[in-house]
């Protein structure tokens, strides 16, 4: 019992050193990304065209994108992209700003989200995968 109890801690303790893995499937997530396409572009020659380049995400402010008119929601919503604030956005763009000019629905699959951050996640500023 006691062997039993001390495997169950040390497999507790070596969870817990672990690093933390991405919750969601980066191949998955440009499959869904396909929803985005219309809008939005990732990689080495993307562009900005309806929405703003999502190349660099996490960490970048809304509004930031040089060379994209964004709303003044956008500009003045004070975000910064980290996987908690996008997926929240992503669910409801309009719920968490209030005024963007982004038109999409959201995303209500929480797998999806997940998915879709691993994607977008892989682009550095300058769209090269890291």
């Amino acid at each position: 019992m006691k062997f039993v109890a001390a495997l169950a801690i040390g497999l507790g303790f070596a969870a817990a050193a672990a690093p933390a893995m991405a919750a969601g499937d980066a191949a998955a997530g440009e499959k869904v990304f396909m929803k985005c396409k219309v809008c939005h572009q990732v990689g080495e020659n993307a562009k900005n065209a309806v929405g703003p380049i999502l190349n660099g995400l996490p960490g970048r402010h809304s509004g930031a994108v040089e060379g994209y008119n964004y709303s003044d929601a956008n500009k003045n919503s004070g975000v910064t992209w980290d996987e908690a604030t996008f997926k929240e956005y992503i669910t409801n763009p309009k719920a968490k700003i209030p005024g963007t000019k982004m038109v999409f629905a959201g995303l209500p699959n929480a797998q999806d989200r997940d998915d879709i951050w691993a994607y977008l996640s892989q682009f550095s500023a300058d769209g090269k995968k890291k």
